[in-house]
């Protein structure tokens, strides 16, 4: 299955609802970052949960950026993704590895530990809006939605996951429901979606029994006036990464930094966080960069 998201209402507007499948992103993710299991699964569900989040905004270079920064032995998790579909990330210790929590399942929230959840939504033009909250499990869901209903006043339930073993990633992606300010009132339907969001054993095991998103969204809201939208976004991992920004970024180094490359390594060699795409400059190159700042100091004086 394409690895995609789809949008729905139901209760006559009072309920949002976004689905996004995430399996073959994650498996890129995965394969480019040499990702443990528990890792795999962390920036699995942060990758989901941004594209989601920004799956509300208005503006096509609207852009969501998730960072979850935990006393954990993996270090940090932090995610970019836009309404445009694309998402990329990182961890800061990849090769974490950690025994099954009490539930039999990748123990992601002890791997993350407790900590802070940062979000920033550049909605494409002004200042970007930010946002701090603690962590409540470092699940990454519930953090999400802890979150939506703490900083931007909207209930909210998330429900991520990944599933990940010998023959890879599976199955990865998520949900997102939430409870529009005009039925925020409803007592009764929020208690019925609550219930059916908690009865449901997560989200990968929906996928691994055959079901579509349409077909999730029919079991969780089919009876409430369930309407999806015909547009179905296709997603990808994609970085903005380029060797030409790598030499922009070598630039602000200086001209003596770059010298001392082309004298001890006879160039320059720099990886991207967010994919893992290794950049090789020689030192002809570097010696141009050189040149640049040497006539823009020139043009300065």
């Amino acid at each position: 299955m394409a690895d995609q998201l789809i949008r729905a209402t139901a209760a006559d507007g009072g309920i949002r609802a976004v689905g996004a499948i995430t399996t073959k992103l994650t498996a890129v993710a995965r394969e480019r970052h040499k990702l443990s299991y528990v890792a795999t699964a962390a920036l699995g569900r942060t990758m989901t949960a941004g594209l989601l989040m920004a799956s509300s905004m208005k503006r096509v270079d609207s852009r969501v950026n998730i960072r979850i920064k935990g006393d954990g032995p993996l270090g940090g998790i932090l995610v970019d993704a836009g309404l445009d579909g694309t998402v990329r990330g990182y961890v800061g210790n990849p090769s974490v590895e950690l025994p099954p929590n009490a539930q039999g399942k990748l123990d992601v929230g002890g791997a993350v530990g407790n900590g802070f959840l940062y979000v920033v939504r550049d909605v494409g033009y002004g200042y970007p809006y930010s946002s701090t909250v603690e962590l409540v499990s470092g699940e990454v869901g519930e953090d999400v939605a802890h979150y939506l209903v703490t900083s931007e006043q909207t209930p909210s339930a998330v429900v991520l996951g990944v599933f990940v073993g010998a023959q890879g990633v599976t199955a990865a992606g998520g949900l997102l429901l939430q409870i529009l300010p005009k039925a925020a009132r409803d007592e009764a339907l929020i208690e019925t979606l609550e219930s059916r969001v908690s009865a449901l054993q997560g989200f990968t095991p929906l996928l691994q029994s055959g079901k579509n998103l349409t077909e999730i969204f029919q079991d969780i809201l089919g009876d409430m006036g369930l309407h999806i939208f015909p547009e179905t976004q296709m997603l990808r991992f994609h970085c903005s990464c380029s060797f030409d920004r790598m030499l922009g970024a070598l630039k602000i180094l200086g001209e003596a930094e770059l010298e001392d490359m082309i004298a001890k390594d006879d160039g320059a060699e720099a990886t991207c966080d967010f994919c893992g795409e290794v950049y090789l400059a020689n030192s002809d190159q570097l010696a141009q960069l050189i040149a640049d700042l040497q006539a823009d100091s020139s043009v300065s004086q």
